[in-house]
């Protein structure tokens, strides 16, 4: 069998679609959802993700604010930024692009982010309210891949899910969030024994591993669907995900390609996010 692919590009188009009608609205009663970005130092990817950023709250109809500061800009400095954008009320969500240089400690950072304005979902108290099934700022590239599933009309409860890799940005919360849809989840990552037995056993497995090309067609049961948030570079310098696709996509049910797979997903649930702060903040 062929896969069928998941589109993600495609997917993200629509759900933009829809923000910018909700974006609209929202104008109407007298808010513009505000996005503050900052970027600390000079990181060539970092800076690429960030202009996307600002490019998509243009489309979109919402005002954006890039911060940037230097390098060895001191941690108290960026944390008095925060404080600042904390109480503007023209800003609904503040992100600090990752990664941070060393002599800035990220959880402190993400833990002076207010909650409300915690649109990349990382803060404890988002991260705690998304463990126990409350409403809460959801991280972006999980909740994208859940849209994804659900636009493609996979049905998830019931089903098993095993997850590879467990970081706090995609292996441990998109977990959380099939077991939230009533899924049996098992945790994967670089110490699990034996992986591809319980690879075999997914009706749905996430790589997110960070390793080009890791899961084989050996890794996964005929019809499985397949969800690969890997972004990497192989050999020849050509983007590619943490699937071998093209022997793997003769086996799986559905697959999502890299790149226009998760990676569009992540930018359009941050929008979505900041235009729901927004209208949160009509009720405060």
């Amino acid at each position: 069998m062929t896969a069928v692919l998941i589109n993600g590009k495609e997917i993200a188009a629509k759900k933009r679609i829809e923000i910018a009608e909700k974006v609209k609205d929202l104008k109407k009663k007298g808010v513009t959802p505000g996005l503050a970005v900052i970027l600390v130092g000079n990181n060539d990817a970092s800076r690429t993700y960030v202009r996307n950023k600002e490019k998509t709250c243009q489309e979109l109809g919402m005002n954006s604010l890039l911060i940037e500061l230097d390098e060895d800009v001191a941690e108290d400095k960026l944390l008095d930024k925060i404080l600042e954008l904390n109480n503007d009320p023209a800003i609904h969500g503040i992100l600090v692009q990752l990664p941070l240089p060393n002599h800035i400690k990220e959880s402190k950072v993400i833990e002076t982010i207010s909650p409300l304005k915690d649109v990349d979902g990382f803060h404890p108290i988002n991260i705690g309210r998304m463990m126990t099934g409350q409403d809460a700022f959801l991280p972006c590239t999980p909740y994208g891949i859940m849209v994804l599933l659900e636009e493609t009309g996979i049905n998830i409860e019931g089903k098993h899910v095993v997850v590879v890799g467990r970081s706090n940005i995609v292996g441990k919360p998109v977990g959380q969030l099939f077991l939230n849809q009533n899924a049996t989840v098992t945790y994967c990552h670089s110490r699990t024994k034996d992986l591809k037995l319980h690879t075999k056993q997914a009706d749905i497995v996430v790589a997110a591993v960070g390793i080009a090309n890791f899961i084989t067609a050996d890794h996964i049961k005929e019809g499985a669907v397949v969800i690969d948030v890997g972004i990497n570079r192989n050999e020849a310098g050509k983007l590619c995900g943490d699937v071998k696709f093209d022997e793997v996509s003769e086996k799986a049910g559905y697959i999502t390609p890299v790149p226009k797979g998760v990676g569009p997903m992540t930018i359009t649930m941050l929008m979505y996010n900041t235009l729901k702060s927004a209208s949160q903040s009509l009720d405060r």
